[in-house]
């Protein structure tokens, strides 16, 4: 019977071991997966990032009068990308994510006020380089909006997979944390920069 014994133990240490190894395995594939949509995001932000300040100079020669709504605009671009950057370096760390949204709603705002004011310009409006420049900005506002979803719909897979039974036991032993949603506050930030030159 000693032998039989031993050899139950066994059997169940090894699938002990494996289902340890497979929880173990999986929540690292999804972390990386929800790190990956989270580039992509990146990839769309930086880009917007990189349009703005042509915009600024288009409509610095028509505007000269609304330097304040200009300079706004920059210094919103600028805390966006330094908040972006924290972003990047750890994605789904909630701190890192609340100055991201918070940093993105300040710069649509203020893309926001330029765009209405751009309205009084007809000349702006008009002009080819800042029609090219705003439907740049449009179709990357779009790709940033599916960008996130895809992040968010990884970082719901992973939370999920992190809190169930038995992951949430490895989640626990190996400083597997919880990752947050890319999300906007503010239900009227979440509609895209309406963009009408």
């Amino acid at each position: 019977m000693g032998p039989v014994i031993f050899l139950i133990v066994l059997a169940v240490l090894v699938v002990v071991v494996m289902l340890v190894i497979g929880a173990y395995n999986q929540l690292v594939s999804l972390r990386n997966r929800y790190k990956n949509a989270y580039s992509q995001i990146d990839v769309q932000l930086k880009r917007r990032y990189d349009l703005i300040p042509n915009l600024v100079e288009t409509a610095k020669t028509y505007m000269k009068h609304e330097r304040e709504t200009l300079e706004a605009v920059i210094a919103a671009r600028n805390v966006a990308v330094n908040s972006s950057q924290r972003a990047a370096a750890s994605p789904g760390d909630p701190e890192a994510m609340k100055k991201l949204t918070t940093a993105e709603a300040s710069l649509t705002g203020s893309l926001g006020r330029l765009f209405a004011l751009g309205e009084a310009y007809p000349d702006l409006k008009a002009n080819q380089n800042m029609m090219q420049l705003t439907e740049e900005l449009t179709s990357t506002e779009n790709k940033t909006a599916f960008a996130r979803q895809a992040y968010n719909d990884a970082v719901m897979f992973y939370n999920t997979t992190r809190e169930s039974f038995p992951s949430n036991l490895i989640a626990q032993n190996f400083n597997f944390t919880p990752a947050t949603l890319f999300e906007i506050e503010n239900t009227q930030e979440r509609e895209a920069v309406k963009i009408k030159f």
